[in-house]
């Protein structure tokens, strides 16, 4: 069409414009008519305008009075300046539609450069356009939603096949954390999450063997740890305390739950002398005296370091032991042996001295020789008696040490004991017998309850002042008969009553040495009373005198009813 109107505008330039309308106008009306035909009556007004801006011909009918005038459109203007093609869309003001103006400059030829002589003015309506846009955009986007949910949904089944194993696995994993092998993943497959699965599956058979192996060592760690005697701690590497065993805690008289996270130091009450570190390169025991005035109390504790084999430190395990037997058994020992030597010391040196007097020439003296030589004696008679106790001790201590038993009526064997010393002691010393009017049987080793006796005896007659009594008693309580012998001597202090019974133990030890005892006749009565299952021990008041009491068995019902004694 531009070409058609490019030659008519050119082939009647120099005619007359009424003739160039004409010729225009049908060439624009047959063009418009066939483009109206094809574009469903979409172009809406077709102009030609000259390069002067007037209006040479245009289609629609309604706007034939605008040939020959001034277009005042800016868009042609813009086109005729710019020599280039420029279009808008507009919105029609009566029908509301949306518009499509198109201003084409018509050349002279068909060169870039030629002279503009024309354009070709356009309006068409592009609502159908837009709505057609509209419906395919609706078309489009139904489509690509309806891809959409197919695609999440087949997204979702894809999905489903790979996260519900592993939501399987992630729920049996839990399980296995909280203890529970029982439960099996499912097996979907051969593919590679199913070969995880069985994998998985055989990793829970494994572990639930290997808790069960671990939980029956631990069973059989707690018992050993539960029944041994010594107390066990065991600590992390810094030192705070994760294991105890029920015997620590009774050595340590605490309870577990002020224990447990504490460090080591602290709750052996060594934090002063000792840091953590000190205690993981201790190579010896420890002592830790928990000692009162009331009783001694004595723990050993031995340290070994929990060490991996890279040599890292993982923690400290401790051992306690309770040693306090031990070392009053080894302080006992310690001062038997000194006692021993003490005593066997004393005799000998003096023997000694006398002994080097008469072989300086003392003998030839016959005032002094004989005192010499009854000295000597004496010390010789008192260490054979310190000799002899000693092995009886000895004796008594062994595992085959037996009694002699006899049932004796004790009434008889009690009297003629003390027979005997009343015709042998002192006119100033005064006897008194409380005994009861029941007789009383009793199975003993006469030879043994007579030592006993007579010891006592011999301590009270040793000890009691001129015009002092001695009183002898005995009655029967419950399945026991009960001794008394009461003197009115010097008494024992209060705090040494309880070790009169000790090896060696003198209240007064010059006292008692220059009366030839030997230190052990308490302690040998008490092996002899406690080897026939009775209780032997003393009451006593500072200058008031001593009451030493025993018990032997005694069976009411077999050998008779008890007494009473005031």
């Amino acid at each position: 069409m531009q070409y058609s109107l490019r030659e008519e505008i050119l082939k009647e330039r120099d005619e007359s414009m009424p003739k160039l309308e004409e010729s225009l106008k049908s060439i624009v009306m047959e063009f418009s008519t066939g483009l109206r035909d094809v574009s469903n009556g979409d172009i809406l007004e077709i102009r030609v305008i000259d390069d002067r801006q007037r209006i040479l011909a245009t289609s629609e009918l309604e706007n034939q009075n605008l040939i020959g005038q001034r277009s005042n459109t800016d868009l042609v203007r813009r086109a005729i300046s710019a020599e280039t093609l420029f279009d808008i869309i507009k919105l029609d003001n009566k029908t509301r539609n949306r518009v499509w103006v198109l201003a084409n400059p018509i050349r002279a030829g068909a060169g870039p450069d030629d002279e503009i002589i024309g354009v070709l003015y356009i309006e068409a309506n592009i609502e159908s356009v837009f709505e057609q846009m509209n419906e395919i955009n609706r078309i489009f986007l139904g489509g690509t939603a309806m891809s959409l949910v197919f695609t999440i949904f087949l997204g979702i089944l894809v999905a489903r096949t790979i996260t519900q194993p592993i939501a399987d696995m992630r729920k049996q994993a839990q399980a296995m954390a909280k203890g529970n092998y029982s439960r099996k993943v499912r097996v979907y497959g051969t593919d590679e999450i199913g070969q995880l699965a069985v994998t998985f599956n055989h990793l829970t058979n494994r572990l639930q063997e290997a808790q069960s192996t671990t939980d029956a060592e631990r069973r059989k760690l707690d018992s050993v740890l539960s029944n041994m005697t010594d107390g066990v701690i065991a600590t992390d590497r810094k030192g705070r305390i994760i294991l105890i065993n029920d015997p620590a805690l009774q050595l340590l008289h605490i309870s577990r739950d002020i224990t447990l996270g504490r460090p080591i130091a602290s709750v052996l009450g060594i934090d002063q002398e000792y840091s953590f570190e000190d205690l993981i390169h201790m190579s010896d025991a420890i002592n830790l005296n928990f000692s009162t005035s009331d009783a001694p109390y004595i723990l050993r504790a031995n340290f070994s370091v929990i060490q991996k084999e890279t040599g890292f430190i993982n923690g400290l395990i401790t051992v306690l032991h309770d040693i306090t037997e031990q070392e009053k058994i080894e302080m006992d020992r310690r001062e038997f042996v000194s006692n021993v030597s003490h005593e066997l010391r004393t005799p000998l040196t003096t023997m000694r001295s006398y002994l080097e007097a008469l072989a300086d020439g003392a003998w030839k003296d016959e005032n002094i020789a004989p005192t010499f030589l009854n000295v000597t004696q004496t010390e010789t008679e008192r260490m054979i008696r310190l000799v002899n106790d000693l092995l009886q001790l000895s004796r008594m201590d062994s595992s085959d040490y037996e009694l002699n038993k006899d049932i004796v009526l004790f009434n008889s064997f009690f009297n003629r004991i003390i027979d005997r010393f009343e015709m042998s002691k002192s006119d100033k010393v005064q006897f008194a017998r409380l005994f009861p009017e029941t007789s009383f049987y009793v199975e003993i080793d006469t030879d043994k309850v007579t030592q006993v006796i007579d010891n006592i005896i011999s301590n009270a007659i040793k000890y009691s002042p001129d015009g002092g009594n001695i009183r002898f008693g005995f009655t029967g309580q419950g399945d026991m008969l009960k001794v008394m012998i009461s003197d009115d001597g010097m008494g024992i202090p209060k705090e040494n009553v309880g070790r009169i019974f000790d090896r060696f133990y003198r209240v007064d030890r010059a006292r008692a040495r220059s009366m030839g005892g030997t230190g052990l006749g308490l302690a040998i009565a008490r092996e002899m009373i406690e080897a026939h299952g009775g209780k032997i021990w003393a009451e006593s008041e500072e200058g008031q005198g001593t009451t030493i009491f025993f018990t032997l068995p005694y069976d009411a019902d077999e050998f008779g009813e008890a007494g009473e004694w005031e």
